[in-house]
């Protein structure tokens, strides 16, 4: 059961106060209390985990400062949607909104090599209006031999160009706790020119003590995708270990499932869960064309797959775009082969918009016959 307070409520007043201590005589009920900092209010959630079956919606209801009562319909107690759940799927983050009603593209680089890279990539993305970028420091890999990122110590350049190229938030994949530190000191010594929106890569989808680490820092919000090879249910309650600690900013992010039957691509594209993931919850979806299909291939019609899975995506709603680019592919340290190539970006965001105006064409038909057909 989730207590949503008046807005900013004062935790220290007689009737908080008094409202924790009638919760808190609640048999076999643990109370867990959750706040968000908006620009305008402090939003305070109270979650009450346990028997709860038995408590009546209209007795916690008629409780001092109370807004309103959700009963947990589904699992995902922060998360997921509830019947007569009215709370946001929106968040914003150094200037940018994360909604499951729009769409971001973070185009980038899928592992940092050099200075002069990153600033190709940073004033293409400027010249095309963006204002996100994907970057790679850390790079967990499946060869012990293989490149595993340059860490810390491209970090400074990355910020400062970021700073230099007016991009706001930059997607950057940790592997480990102490990447959460070395990301805060890089940004306050190069004056915090950018935002970072953590990524738990699908190899940590199930690293518990990791998810826990970050889901209790709420400064940067996090980007977590699907495991590898879990079903959606498990890769949604890794989500929710983060959002239990103390962050929602969450937006989960789907890559494609780890298996044979997506041969010839990488691995067998799931944008199908678009919709299925903005049903069960409340997190804006991502999806990751690059390391779904993994390749530069072209369809008879020329087109590449991955500009078609992204539309497939996109034409299903999806609020995120992580998708690789590279100056020169060839050289990539990381991934070169399924990189699309800088001359292809402004194409790459017309054919973009082009599906997303699609999206937004089918939304409008629905609206249209739900209010002629009210029981349809």
């Amino acid at each position: 059961m989730i207590v949503i307070l008046e807005p900013n409520i004062d935790p220290k007043s007689d009737v908080y106060i008094n409202l924790m201590d009638q919760l808190a005589q609640l048999p076999n009920i643990q109370v867990r209390v959750h706040r968000e900092q908006g620009v305008q209010q402090t939003l305070t959630e109270i979650y009450l985990i346990g028997d709860t079956a038995a408590i009546r919606l209209e007795d916690i209801q008629t409780l001092p400062a109370v807004d309103r009562v959700v009963r947990v319909s589904q699992e995902y107690r922060v998360l997921g949607r509830h019947r007569d759940d009215t709370r946001s799927s929106h968040f914003e983050y150094n200037g940018v909104t994360f909604s499951q009603d729009n769409l971001h593209v973070f185009a980038g680089l899928c592992a940092v090599d050099n200075p002069d890279h990153v600033e190709m990539m940073m004033k293409a993305l400027q010249e095309n209006g963006q204002v996100c970028t994907r970057m790679g420091a850390y790079k967990p890999r499946t060869n012990p031999y293989s490149f595993q990122g340059h860490g810390k110590n491209c970090l400074p350049y990355v910020f400062e160009l970021a700073g230099k190229y007016g991009i706001k938030v930059i997607a950057m994949e940790i592997t480990h706790e102490i990447h959460l530190q070395e990301i805060r000191d890089a940004l306050k010594a190069t004056g915090n020119p950018t935002g970072v929106l953590l990524q738990i890569g699908t190899r940590n989808t199930q690293n518990f003590e990791l998810l826990k680490a970050v889901g209790r820092q709420q400064e940067f919000p996090v980007l977590l995708k699907r495991g590898f090879g879990i079903t959606l249910e498990e890769s949604l309650n890794a989500a929710e270990y983060l959002a239990s600690e103390g962050n929602r900013k969450v937006i989960f992010g789907l890559r494609g499932m780890k298996t044979n039957m997506g041969d010839p691509h990488r691995n067998m594209v799931d944008f199908a869960h678009v919709p299925v993931v903005k049903r069960l919850t409340r997190m804006p979806v991502c999806i990751d064309p690059s390391h779904s299909v993994g390749t530069r291939a072209a369809s008879s019609d020329g087109i590449q797959d991955i500009f078609h899975v992204v539309a497939q995506g996109v034409i299903s709603g999806a609020n995120m775009i992580l998708v690789d680019f590279h100056p020169v592919p060839g050289k990539a340290l990381v991934d070169g082969p399924q990189a699309l190539l800088m001359e292809e970006l402004p194409y790459f965001l017309q054919d973009v918009a082009i599906a997303r105006q699609a999206y937004e064409k089918r939304l409008a038909l629905q609206t249209q016959f739900l209010s002629q057909n009210p029981s349809g």
